[in-house]
Order: C-alpha cells, then structure tokens, then sequence
C-alpha cells in the first residue's frame, strides 16, 4: 500500500521539480521559502489534495501550517480524514 507522504511527495517533486538536478523534496521544506510552489501551484496542490484523498479544503484552511510542506500536508489530511470519519 501507498502512503499519504508517498502520493503528496510524488506529486510535488513530479508537478514542482521536473526541472530540478535532484529532482527530490525534504519532508519538511518549506514550499515558499524554497520558492517551489506560487498562487497557481497552490491552486494545483488543493485540487489534487482534494481529489487524491477526497476532502474539501476551506479558505480558513489555506495557511502555511497546513499546506506549506509534505509533512504538514499529510498532517492536514489526517486530521481531515479523522474529523470526516467520526
């Protein structure tokens, strides 16, 4: 089985970093302080969070803590996916 980190981080390092020498993304790198994702990146990782894993990400929800690395992404979905399931 695929992990959640597995799937966000294939995303990012395909759709982000096709150019990239390495073309990999520490779990925890910051995706603006490494200038990896802009306003229409941002735009392409909500759709794709919300389809992959099928939840609604809100306007409140659209800050840094939940969205600004892998490791917080895949914080953000658990905690979604837990809120969803009870």
């Amino acid at each position: 089985m695929v992990s959640n980190k597995n799937i966000l981080t294939s995303f990012i390092e395909e759709s982000f970093l096709p150019g990239s020498p390495t073309g990999r993304i520490d779990d925890d790198t910051s995706f603006l302080d490494a200038g990896l994702i802009d306003s229409n990146g941002v735009l392409e990782l909500i759709d794709f969070i919300e389809e992959e894993f099928g939840i609604t990400v809100e306007d409140s929800e659209l800050v840094p803590k939940n969205l600004d690395s892998i490791n917080n992404i895949c914080r953000f979905v658990e905690s979604k996916r837990g809120l969803a399931s009870r």
